[in-house]
């Protein structure tokens, strides 16, 4: 018999996934894919994964939806409407036409309007009313006098195609803005599939069993094969191989995995097949950890800049305060109930934050768009306008700063050879083998056109290196170890150079024929020849910058000095990154975090502006704020440039459109009238959309901005 815990309200609690919301149960467990343990749905929504504040329930696409649907009904409303016609010196009139404008509007009230009619009861219920409430207050009462006017119930002149083109603007500002909020699941679900979806448990007559992660425990003995990911932390018992863990620790190089060295879950496994005890499993794993450090981050983050929101919040007070002194003034000067209800309701059209509600979103669609051009894709707008007050730009410095992969960055040949042959030599041997040293040298032979030859009796060396045969002599490529391990000799001129090489932070290994040390080759992550102008770049408009790594500070201090840059950390593990821009941002910096593993993605969520460069992992582009499509980091200074340029302008809008309500409300009001002139709800309208083409043409300005 089943138990499921019941709240108060008598349903029953749903258990998800913090990773994947499609798995839900309805009770407490591990997920089945990834072996997280499942929270109380209530817990994910209190920590900001499902709702957004007056946004709750909403999508993009819905919004998208409504706004396309809501477009295509405007155009006929406006299209028949009389006195658009007018303006257009168009007569489509015809038996009925004039009722058209009345049933696409009030399709378009009822299906789009509908959205806005729910947000603001919610505002209204949350006590802050904002942008919803004016837009509905508005949409509203332009409905009900339309009606009136068209059922003739009252006299004057309906305001059908401008409650259209408000509702329809109004969507295309909300699309924009939720565009750029759901996002944050995403970035987990990108760390949850690192994780392998099966494990290989070991039994007790030493044959596999295949299980799923949420069935294995601690103490469990599982198999990893060459090329797998590794299914739970743990500690290697039997087996050597090489274990690329760069996408956790930022480590650029392979790491030597023996008995007794641990082993993180998600990392992947070299050529050699490893046994693992397993250690930790679920929410104790440092991927897991890792997920919490970048789900935290992102639920601390502000939702989407709310200046709008705010302006709207007191507007809708002035609005409504204007339209019951209106009223009042009016009934006591005698007016009718007709020309007071006239003068109230252009007095909330005027109000309306059309202009207003599309200052900031359409602002940002352009920049967006220009910065696409630029190679810069905006994930979220509200970090995106936080880059202006950026004064300290943290660097990754593996795949960031650097390639990413390790290249040969010189050749030292033994006297009677050239570094071409030694090159030929090493790449003929290396050319059977995967490891990634041994794939740099295969790629600058091919690089500088060297011709290789064949190989017999490739064998590889776990942790040392490969050997082979050529031409009747046997050929190693290996590191110091081997040459300790085999009382192999070293040139004194070879010694001096290794020793200058390490302490520049390359890896060496050595060509050895027979027992003869015939060449030395260096391999290292090499920097990217656009790093050290993206430095320049940002020092020249006041932006100082750092480097953060998992690599040793030998590494380290080679390549700031190559760069010029100003300070470096190394050593820096995952957890010590976020740690670091959290120390940062306490002593008041605002902080932009540039990465490209998953390593960087806490980090980069924690930032103040997260900044992903294309060739990134998924995760890292997931949670940046801003993706570099291209991995040149000088596009850094453009992002910050476009930021300032964007706020200029949204500004620019919102002083525009605040302004334009200061004026235009009294004039609705009717505060001009002793002197013979009340502008009529039509003027209203008129003023209403020459408020938004302003604040349009000014956002299309934006497009000039030279980055």
């Amino acid at each position: 018999m089943q138990h499921h815990l019941t709240p108060p309200g008598g349903s029953t609690i749903r258990y998800i996934c913090p990773t994947d919301p499609d798995v839900q149960r309805d009770r407490p467990g591990r997920c089945p894919k990834c072996g997280m343990d499942l929270v109380p749905l209530k817990d994910m929504a209190d920590a900001g994964h499902t709702k957004h504040d007056k946004h709750a329930g909403h999508s993009a696409a819905m919004f998208r939806q409504k706004f396309w649907a809501s477009l295509l009904l405007t155009t006929p409303a406006m299209l028949f409407s009389p006195t658009v016609q007018g303006w257009l010196g168009l007569d489509w009139s015809f038996t009925g036409s004039r009722y058209l404008p009345a049933i696409f509007g009030a399709i378009i009230f009822a299906y789009g309007g509908l959205v806005f009619l729910r947000g603001a009861k919610a505002e209204l219920g949350n006590r802050r009313p904002g942008m919803m409430t004016l837009i509905s207050l508005a949409i509203t009462v332009a409905f009900g006098y339309s009606l009136a006017v068209t059922l003739r119930l009252v006299h004057g002149m309906d305001f059908w195609w401008e409650l259209a083109t408000l509702v329809t603007i109004m969507l295309l500002g909300h699309w924009l803005e939720m565009a750029s909020v759901q996002r944050a699941e995403s970035a987990l679900q990108g760390l949850a599939r690192l994780l392998p979806d099966t494990a290989e448990l070991l039994t007790g007559d030493r044959s596999t069993k295949t299980v799923t992660l949420a069935a294995l425990h601690i103490g469990d003995r599982v198999l990893v094969r060459p090329g797998s990911r590794i299914p739970a932390d743990g500690e290697v018992v039997d087996g050597i191989s090489e274990v690329d863990e760069s996408l956790l620790t930022g480590e650029s190089k392979p790491v030597h995995k023996a008995t007794h060295a641990a082993v993180i879950a998600g990392t992947t496994n070299g050529s050699g097949a490893l046994t693992v005890r397993v250690a930790k499993v679920g929410d104790d794993t440092t991927l897991a950890g890792i997920m919490r450090l970048l789900a935290g981050a992102q639920a601390s983050k502000s939702k989407t800049q709310a200046l709008a929101d705010q302006a709207a919040f007191y507007l809708t007070f002035v609005a409504l305060g204007a339209a019951a002194v209106t009223a009042i003034v009016w009934t006591i000067a005698g007016q009718s109930a007709g020309y007071i209800l006239e003068r109230v309701v252009t007095v909330l059209v005027i109000a309306c934050p059309h202009a207003l509600g599309l200052a900031v979103p359409l602002a940002s669609a352009i920049s967006t768009s220009l910065a696409a051009r630029h190679g810069l894709l905006i994930r979220n707008r509200a970090a995106f306008e936080a880059v202006r007050h950026v004064d300290t730009v943290l660097f990754d410095k593996t795949g960031t700063l650097t390639m990413g992969k390790q290249h040969v960055v010189s050749i030292r040949p033994a006297k009677g050879y050239s570094s071409d042959e030694v090159l030929r030599l090493a790449a003929s041997v290396e050319q059977p083998g995967e490891h990634p040293i041994g794939r740099a040298i295969v790629r600058q032979a091919r690089q500088r056109q060297v011709p290789l030859d064949g190989v017999q009796r490739f064998a590889a060396v776990a942790g040392r290196g490969v050997t082979g045969e050529m031409h009747g002599q046997a050929y190693t490529v290996a590191g110091p170890a081997y040459l300790t391990e085999h009382r192999i000799a070293l040139p004194n001129d070879f010694a001096a150079v290794a020793d200058s090489t390490a302490n520049d932070g390359s890896t060496v290994v050595y060509l050895i024929r027979n027992t003869e040390v015939i060449g030395l080759i260096a391999v290292a992550d090499a920097v990217r020849p656009e790093a050290s102008g993206a430095i320049a770049d940002l020092a020249a408009i006041g932006i100082g910058s750092t480097m953060l790594t998992g690599d040793t500070a030998v590494v380290a201090a080679t390549v700031a000095r190559t760069l010029a840059i100003p300070q470096f950390l190394a050593d820096v593990r995952p957890e010590d990154k976020a740690t670091t821009v959290r120390k940062l941002q306490h002593t008041g910096q605002t902080v932009a975090m540039v990465g490209d593993g998953v390593n960087d993605a806490p980090a980069l969520a924690q930032a103040d502006v997260g900044i992903a460069i294309g060739a990134g992992t998924d995760v890292a582009v997931e949670s940046a704020d801003v993706v570099l499509a291209t991995s040149d980091p000088r596009n850094v200074a453009k992002v910050v440039k476009l930021s300032r340029a964007t706020y200029r302008t949204m500004l620019q809008n919102l002083g525009w459109a605040a302004g334009y309500n200061l004026v235009a409300i009294p004039l609705a009001a009717g505060i001009t009238a002793p002197f013979g002139f009340v502008p009529s709800p039509a003027i209203g309208a008129v003023l209403m959309s020459l408020s938004t083409i302003i604040v349009a043409a000014n956002a299309q300005l934006l497009r000039r901005t030279k980055l």
